[in-house]
């Protein structure tokens, strides 16, 4: 797996069960982009703790609030209404472009918080996915995810 936070998530998102597992649990309310700097972590086994759980929530919450999550909300709502209107299909695939971008810079502000936490933490507490999840009733699709990051 890439070790760039971004290419790490392009290349996982690639497997259509991990695209389906992130599908799910954005419908469950997480963070998707949260996640795979999660799963991330978890492959460079950086060790998992309160002070850096916050660190990253704090780091992405406001611009996928902000941005993210408005952008995601447009182009959906838009779906129905362009399978019939041309310019509406071609504009709410520029929202989706914006999307893809907004997610880009989401993963890179992630990757920025995380440079200085060494990896390869022998014996530590690596349960990121669970302790980013929004609710423990998303099991099977961390496990999906967790399996694919860290298959080679």
């Amino acid at each position: 797996m890439p070790t760039d936070l971004w290419r790490f998530a392009e290349a996982l998102y690639q497997d259509p069960e991990v695209e389906q597992a992130c599908l799910q649990l954005q419908t469950q309310g997480a963070d998707v982009c949260l996640l795979l700097c999660a799963a991330w972590l978890e492959t460079r086994q950086v060790a998992c703790n309160d002070d850096r759980i916050t660190a990253l929530r704090d780091v992405t919450q406001s611009w996928r609030q902000q941005v993210v999550v408005p952008l995601r909300q447009l182009r959906q709502s838009w779906r129905n209404s362009a399978q019939s209107d041309q310019a509406l299909a071609a504009l709410r695939e520029q929202v989706k472009k914006l999307e893809l971008e907004a997610e880009r810079e989401q993963l890179q502000r992630l990757a920025r918080c995380t440079q200085s936490w060494p990896d390869g933490a022998a014996n530590a507490a690596l349960n990121w996915l669970e302790r980013l999840a929004p609710e423990p009733g998303c099991r099977d699709a961390l496990h999906r995810l967790r399996i694919a990051a860290t298959t080679p």
